[in-house]
């Protein structure tokens, strides 16, 4: 009798464990059990990720170092809010250039595996860098949307001290936001749900959190730059009309500054949504489904067009301006000379003395330069 029910729960427990199996190895392997989950690349895409971030990053770096040198070694342009809020966009890029690619690098390629303090460090100076990218690039747009809308009251509402002040205030809130993981909002299993499958250690909250953040932060951007797109468009449809004499000369030169100034800002808006849209898409159905390791690997990938926009800011914001295109063919004049007086050229010595009058003659032109409409002085800046 015994050995006979002995054998029936066996039979049943054969029967559970036969059943069962199946379902444990599909939520087995649906979980992620260490930080090799997040290191899905092969070999072929870790060659062609390191090869963007080592040719983005360093270039990324070189391109707004320039321009914080360039902008720190002319005082006019310091005095001006539009350069403090590029300044504070190239600082944000440059840290960017330097966390991202090291971190990225450090990783996916040469699989570094740290603890959970370490890698909320690196995941926040990275957090940080692109944070304060978007942020100042917002700054940048209201800036530009206070220039249009704001002529007459521009220089009373922006003022220098208020623009610092905004500044000191983006890069506060950025810091903390950043590092709010390694503050305590982190996910307490480590691995498994609500832990993320793209940043180890991540809340799945804090990612919607943040994500939710830099959408929003988009949003008002292109806002802003709709609105100038519109305003430009109504003006170039108010100066289309019949018009004579020196007017319409006035009209027309005005009317190809709002044209070029639409292809700008057009411009922007396209640069900043092919970089960031499928970042943020792939973090926000993170935070809803389980993601597979084909959608990791392309999450990667995408992760490097940020890395693009940081690269093209100082193209888009910086070195288009002619005055900051001045000073820093003043700046490297200043160089060249001081170069050639260091060789003991007496020639040098002259060209020397004729860069620092040149760079005079500059910074006084650019702080007495007004131009004649509101959007060239928003193209220049």
């Amino acid at each position: 009798m015994e050995t006979e029910l002995e054998q029936n729960q066996e039979a049943t427990t054969a029967l559970y464990l036969n059943e069962s199996t199946p379902n444990i190895t599909n939520i087995g392997a649906s979980l992620c059990n260490s930080l090799e989950c997040y290191m899905v690349l092969n070999e072929s895409e870790k060659k062609a990720i390191s090869s963007i971030c080592l040719i983005a990053g360093p270039v990324t770096f070189l391109e707004n170092i320039l321009v914080l040198l360039v902008i720190a070694s002319s005082t006019t342009l310091r005095r001006r809010p539009s350069y403090l809020f590029i300044s504070s966009l190239a600082l944000a890029d440059t840290f960017a250039s330097c966390f991202f690619t090291i971190s990225f690098l450090d990783f996916h390629l040469y699989s570094k595996s740290d603890g959970p303090n370490i890698s909320l460090f690196k995941l926040g100076g990275v957090t940080m860098a692109f944070t304060g990218s978007v942020g100042s690039l917002l700054l940048t747009a209201l800036d530009r949307y206070l220039c249009i809308y704001q002529a007459s009251n521009y220089k009373v509402l922006l003022t220098r001290t208020r623009a610092k002040l905004a500044i000191v205030l983006l890069w506060c809130t950025t810091v903390i936001i950043s590092f709010l993981p390694l503050m305590g909002w982190r996910c307490a299993t480590e691995f498994h749900p609500p832990c993320s499958l793209l940043f180890p250690y991540v809340d799945d909250h804090y990612l919607a959190f943040w994500t939710g953040l830099q959408l929003v932060v988009l949003f008002l951007i292109i806002v802003a730059y709709v609105l100038i797109l519109w305003k430009a468009n109504r003006h170039e449809a108010a100066m289309g009309g019949p018009k004579s004499g020196r007017q319409s000369v006035k009209g027309q030169a005005r009317m190809r500054m709002d044209i070029q100034l639409a292809r700008t800002f057009s411009l922007i808006l396209l640069i900043l949504a092919v970089c960031w849209l499928p970042v943020l898409s792939f973090m926000m159905v993170d935070v809803t489904v389980i993601l597979t390791d084909k959608q990791q690997r392309m999450f990667a990938f995408c992760c490097t067009l940020c890395l693009v926009n940081s690269c093209v800011n100082p193209l888009l914001y910086a070195l288009r301006c002619k005055e900051l295109r001045a000073e820093l063919f003043a700046l490297l004049a200043c160089c060249k000379a001081c170069r050639e007086r260091t060789l003991g050229n007496t020639r040098g010595q002259r060209k020397e003395n004729g860069s620092g009058i040149s760079k005079k003659s500059k910074d006084q032109a650019v702080s007495d330069s007004n131009p004649d409409t509101i959007s060239e002085s928003v193209d220049k800046q």
